[in-house]
């Protein structure tokens, strides 16, 4: 099965670094809360640790809003371990607060089609997962394009936004911005708002 916004994530098990030790997960153990997958090419690069530190700094504004982060490569989980024990200034991870999964055989980076399968590596895919397992957000990029770790959680943001209150939120919403209703006279309210 491939991931499909508006069908059910791909469910995995799989070995992982979580806080410095090996552990088997499973994305079904995180129902309940919200999820943002992501993917990245290889440990020991050069914009990954940007990404995984940028994702771990960020990490209590997405635990705020009942989200997990989870990382994933084709790497081993010892090579997660090392790359994690070499200081941020030599390239390296440091702390980092989220698991990072070891994808070793692929699989899960080819069911969310994000694997490159000529080089074996997966592009930086992120995947947003709502509480009940369905997947919600995807967004791919090619390996020498970083993500917004900001872009993330304004995604987060409107997909809470719009589940309270059933108001959909348009181009550049920002929490707190106004939102629409969807529907023909609702959402005029919004454009007369903002076209003054």
């Amino acid at each position: 099965m491939t991931a499909m916004v508006t069908k059910p994530a791909p469910d995995f098990s799989a070995q992982a670094l979580v806080a410095g030790e090996f552990k088997t997960i499973k994305l079904s153990d995180y129902r309940g809360k919200y999820v943002v997958l992501f993917f990245y090419p290889l440990d020991f690069t050069f914009v990954c640790p940007t990404e995984l530190v940028a994702f771990s700094d960020q990490l209590d504004e997405f635990r705020k809003r009942n989200c997990e982060v989870l990382g994933v490569s084709v790497d081993s989980v010892f090579s997660h371990l090392a790359w994690t024990n070499t200081p941020r200034k030599e390239g390296g991870l440091g702390k980092i607060g989220y698991p990072i999964i070891a994808d070793l055989n692929k699989s899960i980076a080819r069911s969310y089609g994000v694997l490159l399968e000529e080089p074996g590596i997966a592009l930086r895919g992120l995947f947003l997962i709502d509480k009940d397992g369905v997947l919600r957000h995807a967004l791919v990029n090619d390996l020498p394009l970083g993500r917004s770790v900001g872009e993330a959680v304004r995604t987060l943001d409107a997909l809470q936004h719009f589940e309270q209150n059933g108001e959909v939120c348009p181009a550049n919403w920002s929490k707190g911005d106004i939102a629409m209703k969807p529907d023909p006279v609702g959402s005029k309210q919004y454009f007369e708002a903002v076209n003054k």
